[in-house]
């Protein structure tokens, strides 16, 4: 039986029960890193929008490190199951991004736990199978598949 997308976020959140982290992203680094820093250092994992992450380009998601990734990551998950927003889009297309960036060597999927691991697998195999009709509207079946195969470790 199929689970809804409740019980996938709620699994998501469990298993992606990372501590707050003090700051998101290098600060120190430049003046971007501190405005979203700021902004992230002022949302939660309910609070966090589509607003705040949605844009290609200005995106802080390239920007924070591992610990905060995964600790947005349920916040994340909740936005990639939205449906597309008006004048934004679908979130799901830009995680892919962070999910699939650099292929075998991403990053994120590198500093993952396992835990964290499979709560990206239930995400995106959710997604395959719940949204099939987005997913070939927004064009993303390629990197779905791409996703997939570098999270199914």
């Amino acid at each position: 039986m199929a689970l809804t997308d409740a019980e996938v976020l709620n699994v998501i959140q469990e298993s992606c029960d990372v501590p707050r982290p003090e700051h998101f992203t290098d600060r120190g680094h430049c003046c971007e890193c501190a405005d979203h820093d700021d902004m992230l250092r002022s949302r939660d994992l309910d609070s966090l929008t589509i607003s705040d992450v949605g844009n290609p380009g200005w995106d802080p998601v390239c920007f924070v490190t591992d610990q905060a990734f995964f600790y947005y990551f349920p916040a994340l998950a909740r936005l990639a199951l939205d449906q597309p927003q008006q004048g934004q889009g679908w979130y799901f297309e830009q995680l892919l991004f962070h999910l699939t960036y650099e292929d075998g060597t991403n990053r994120r999927m590198l500093a993952a736990a396992a835990r964290y691991k499979e709560a990206v697998l239930l995400l995106l195999r959710h997604v395959r199978d719940s949204r099939g009709a987005l997913v070939e509207e927004y064009s993303c079946k390629q990197g779905l598949e791409q996703a997939l195969a570098i999270w199914n470790y």
